[in-house]
């Protein structure tokens, strides 16, 4: 039920904004920008809004974010209940598991943080 719903969600999302596209491309693309502001996509000088924008509400953009969500419904972390075995990309690019860093019976404690 939850995969139908976010089916028809992303759906309608995509076909209001292809519809916005084409009626009001000017409009839509300052909406697009203001969406690379918020990720800091549009600070990378290798990135334009011709290489990235039109790709926005377009069928591979539907499965893309169909994909993302579908994916997170099973990381979900309730409490009491076991961790959820959440893909992790290392240092060096590889891709492994959460689980994969315990080792024996120590607890595995996660810091997220940043540095500038």
């Amino acid at each position: 039920l939850q995969k139908a719903l976010i089916l028809l969600q992303v759906t309608l999302s995509v076909v209001v904004g292809k519809t916005l596209m084409i009626l009001f491309p000017n409009a839509t693309k300052r909406y697009i920008l203001k969406l690379g502001e918020k990720s800091r996509m549009n600070k990378n000088p290798k990135f334009s809004y011709e290489n990235w924008g039109p790709t926005f509400f377009s069928f591979k953009y539907l499965l893309f974010v169909l994909k993302v969500k579908w994916k997170r419904l099973e990381d979900e972390a309730l409490e009491g209940h076991p961790a959820p075995n959440t893909p992790v990309v290392t240092l060096s690019g590889d891709i492994r598991h959460l689980l994969d860093f315990m080792e024996d019976n120590r607890p595995l404690i996660l810091n997220f943080g940043s540095c500038t």
